[in-house]
């Protein structure tokens, strides 16, 4: 049997991930259920499209269900505790300035499992991450990118 990868997440991402799965099971599984009466009620299901495209949906929340739960099951969740301002760990937001154009941003630090680049969630394995990971404050990183080497200075790091 393959192994269980550990998800780390934080508070927020857990309680998110457990909102989700409450939405799946709650709502849209008896909406699809809906869905699929009343394409069976149009008649013969072996030529409904209607049925189909139902039962395909049902397929994709069943499997979005599965894949939440095993998340939740092999969830390790960092608590705020663990999360510290002296160097950059999965929880920390870091305040970074490229030291190439002065542009400040600040992301918070998250396993891939609650990456979110709009959010300014980026993950511990992607470049940037990789590269703050266990810095510290006036450390400066450098992240290698397509078009070459990207330098930031570490501003400030908080939970």
């Amino acid at each position: 049997m393959a192994n269980k990868k550990e998800v780390v997440l934080t508070q927020e991402g857990l309680k998110k991930l457990e909102e989700e799965l409450e939405y799946l099971k709650s709502v849209r599984r008896k909406e699809v259920a809906d869905r699929i009466k009343q394409a069976i009620a149009f008649g013969d299901i072996s030529e409904n499209s209607e049925y189909d495209e139902a039962k395909n949906e049902q397929a994709f929340v069943e499997g979005k269900i599965a894949m939440i739960e095993e998340k939740l099951r092999n969830a390790k969740v960092i608590d705020d505790a663990d999360i510290s301002t002296e160097v950059v760990t999965l929880g920390s937001k870091v305040l970074i300035k490229d030291l190439e154009t002065n542009e400040t941003i600040e992301y918070t630090l998250v396993s891939s499992a609650e990456a979110n680049p709009i959010e300014y969630k980026i993950s511990n394995e992607s470049p940037v991450g990789k590269a703050l990971m266990g810095a510290k404050k006036g450390d400066v990183v450098e992240v290698q990118v397509p078009i070459g080497k990207i330098k930031y200075k570490i501003e400030e790091i908080k939970k």
